[in-house]
């Protein structure tokens, strides 16, 4: 096993866990600047998590082994997910694994644990939110497979090492179809991250909510680990749609001083990326939970278009 590049994925990993929280703060205080309210801390993620983990965990009786498994499942799942996007280097150990259909049934997996938990109590609040929840995974699946079928086909591999290699270093030219895939991306990471205008992750009203209703039941360390999955959900998709059409800066081999600068050059874009988010969610509504079949409908014939593009008119490059 070469040492480098397992030194590069652990601090793939390790980044990942640090920063998710941090983004997920970021993107609370620029939505706050932007609505005019006080701004919670940067770090009041890690406040919470730190709290919830010292909390004791409250359990329903009638909770089965799958709503105490679910949430070390899902947060290994997202850690995972973080881990194979090359956000810092192409070489790492997961790099062989690391391919495009395996990370959407990662997340796929993710989606079917916490429904089943949500619907294990018994509660009808969350077995409302898993339904939605399977919903809205049922319509942003197939459009989030079609932008990275697109990506496949500039690159001639659904690796996503061998993806960023081949859009970060490829010589200049201008891709239409990578600008209809990142549209229909970014309303896809719209509707799996629980953001305005699919859902809201500050809200707890009964006829609105998704992703909180599923979690109603759980506390403590249980919820923690809730908690800090979602921010590296959020993070994975992140850096998922930088590599994908922002690539430039990742370091190609294990150099200490490529590592450091592509370090540099991700927080530079997280900081972006999580500004522009906020900046969506600032200028949207929250739409009817109807109207999600349009919103991802049209991301899925975007996804679809792009495709087209690329084959009519980019094949030749």
């Amino acid at each position: 096993m070469n040492f480098y590049a397992l030194f590069a994925q652990l601090l793939e990993l390790i980044v990942a866990l640090i920063l998710a929280p941090m983004l997920t703060g970021w993107v609370n205080q620029c939505r706050a600047w932007m609505q005019n309210r006080s701004a919670p801390p940067l770090l009041q993620t890690y406040y919470t998590l730190s709290k919830l983990f010292h909390k004791d965990v409250l359990l329903a009786h009638n909770a089965s082994t799958l709503f105490r498994a679910a949430p070390y499942i899902v947060f290994s799942c997202m850690a995972l997910a973080s881990a194979i996007v090359p956000t810092l280097s192409t070489e790492l150990i997961f790099s062989p694994a690391a391919d495009a259909i395996a990370l959407v049934g990662l997340f796929a997996l993710a989606r079917i644990f916490i429904s089943l938990a949500g619907m294990d109590v018994g509660t009808s609040f969350g077995s409302l939110g898993s339904r939605r929840e399977m919903f809205i995974g049922f319509l942003a699946e197939p459009a989030l497979l079609m932008v990275f079928f697109t990506a496949s086909l500039i690159s001639h591999s659904t690796s996503l090492a061998t993806i960023v290699e081949t859009l970060a270093h490829k010589e200049f030219a201008i891709y239409p179809s990578l600008a209809f895939s990142g549209i229909a991306f970014m309303m896809v990471s719209l509707a799996e991250n629980a953001r305005v205008p699919i859902d809201n992750p500050t809200t707890h009203l009964e006829l609105t909510m998704i992703h909180e209703a599923m979690i109603l039941e759980y506390s403590g360390r249980h919820l923690a680990l809730i908690e800090w999955a979602s921010c590296l959900k959020l993070f994975a998709y992140s850096c998922l749609g930088i590599a994908l059409f922002f690539p430039f800066g990742v370091a190609q081999a294990f150099d200490p001083i490529a590592l450091t600068l592509a370090s540099a050059i991700l927080v530079a874009k997280l900081a972006l990326g999580g500004f522009t988010l906020a900046l969506i969610e600032t200028l949207s509504a929250k739409m009817r939970v109807f109207r999600a079949p349009e919103f991802l409908g049209t991301a899925f014939l975007l996804a679809v278009l792009a495709m087209l593009v690329h084959l009519l008119l980019e094949a030749g490059r």
